[in-house]
């Protein structure tokens, strides 16, 4: 009888104290999960960079830009100035923000000009701008080679499916080691040592143990290999903020920018043809035959009017031009211009049918070219923007008599005042693959 009490005393004991173990154990793991789901929600609230210059472009780029005052402030970094709950009041309804809150009022003396309220913006879409707005990390090229790499800090790899498996293994480790404990426990070799080491090592030797827990460890490094390696091939040929040096320092910023040249004045071919053309050196002549020299006080970086006068010589001798005589002298030479935008072999692009046809602005591919000294690609040119931008782009067809019936019939189709270039067609992969 004595050693029955004692050994149900014994197995009494050990139950309590598996008790206790499991509501540990169950409190690390709620815990865990927890952690896992608060962090998966701060992650979803994180705003959408890409969705946000959609909306920045569609509804704040007339009075706002990022590194430059306009109508309204420049809004890069933002949020380091003001907190996200402000920023959503004041574009939600900064008129009635103004009523209730000083620091409102004070923002509006900034332009006499009033905000326009957004209140259909969601919470979702302000955090999508506001990500949108946050800094750009720039990497000068190796070696010298003048090229730039402008990088979105927003567009940085989202690790949130290795951060989910992370914390599912922390978990799945918890279950195994309770699991172990209560196993030894009942075969009543419970470990008397309970320094951190020593249950480190209890944790190890069950996973040693576990042959299912070594095909899981398998499977999640598999799927993240397959993550790092699609994430690093999908990012092969996309030059986006490419920017190589040209054999003559030409600014945009002055022909486009400040003279107002228009576009297709050098860029002819842009409007009838497949490609935009590179202007031939004759075309630059029409207006440099009299203009041999820059402004004193023109800038293109650091260089000044003493280098830039020298560019302009380069293209003098280009074309056997003698600035002392005014006349040519037969002697030529090419500009070896450097190619900035270079679509795949085989993707098919035709600048006309959006020029001409859809009405595009050169910008709505290449950026505020007007504004650069250097030209860099402003656009990734991937497959994903291409498609996005034929969701997007409404086709309006009611003023052509010949498309007026078609547009109706799509109208009707997919419930729309304007069909989209997507539903005219614009998703077909004969369109841009043949």
């Amino acid at each position: 009888m004595k050693i029955l009490y004692q050994t149900r005393k014994k197995h009494i004991f050990i139950s309590m104290k598996s008790v206790k173990q499991h509501n540990l154990f169950s409190r690390l793991t709620l815990s865990s999960l927890a952690f896992l789901f608060f962090f998966t929600i701060n992650l979803s609230a994180q705003g959408d960079a890409k969705n946000g210059k959609k909306l920045f472009n569609s509804n704040c780029a007339a009075c706002h830009k990022l590194d430059k005052d306009l109508v309204g402030p420049k809004l890069r970094d933002i949020t380091e100035k003001r907190t996200n709950e402000w920023l959503k009041a004041w574009i939600k309804d900064n008129a009635a923000f103004q009523k209730v809150d000083a620091d409102a009022k004070e923002a509006a003396e900034w332009s006499p000009t009033a905000m326009t309220a957004f209140p259909q913006f969601s919470d979702q879409d302000i955090d999508d701008i506001l990500e949108y707005t946050k800094p750009v990390v720039v990497e000068e090229g190796a070696g010298g080679s003048g090229a730039v790499s402008m990088v979105p800090v927003q567009q940085e790899k989202d690790n949130t499916l290795l951060y989910i498996l992370g914390a599912i293994v922390l978990v799945m480790l918890l279950m195994l080691f309770n699991l172990y404990r209560t196993v030894n426990e009942l075969r009543g070799d419970a470990p008397k040592r309970q320094s951190f080491s020593e249950q480190a090592n209890d944790v190890w030797e069950a996973f040693k143990a576990n042959k299912f827990l070594h095909f899981l460890m398998v499977i999640f490094f598999l799927l993240a290999t397959a993550y790092f390696v699609f994430g690093w091939l999908s990012q092969v040929g996309v030059d986006q903020g490419y920017q190589p040096i040209q054999p003559i320092e030409f600014s945009h910023k002055i022909h486009a920018g400040d003279n107002k040249i228009d576009c297709q004045y050098c860029h002819s071919a842009a409007k009838h043809s497949k490609t935009s053309g590179i202007p031939s050196a004759n075309v630059c002549m029409n207006c440099h035959m009299n203009i041999s020299e820059v402004a004193d006080d023109t800038k293109i970086g650091n260089h000044g009017k003493d280098i830039l006068d020298k560019e302009i010589q380069k293209l003098y001798d280009a074309v056997g031009w003698d600035a002392d005589k005014l006349q040519y002298t037969g002697e030529t030479k090419p500009i070896e211009w450097v190619r900035v935008h270079n679509l795949p072999d085989f993707a098919y692009f035709n600048h006309s049918q959006h020029v001409t046809v859809a009405g595009l602005k050169c910008q709505k591919c290449h950026g505020p070219v007007e504004e650069m000294d250097e030209v860099y690609q402003y656009a990734p040119l991937t497959m994903d923007w291409c498609i996005t931008c034929h969701r997007e782009t409404e086709v309006d067809l009611t003023e052509n008599g010949y498309y007026k019936k078609i547009h109706e019939q799509l109208a009707k189709k997919y419930g729309v005042e304007k069909v989209t270039e997507a539903q005219m067609g614009g998703l077909e992969c004969g369109k841009c693959h043949y």
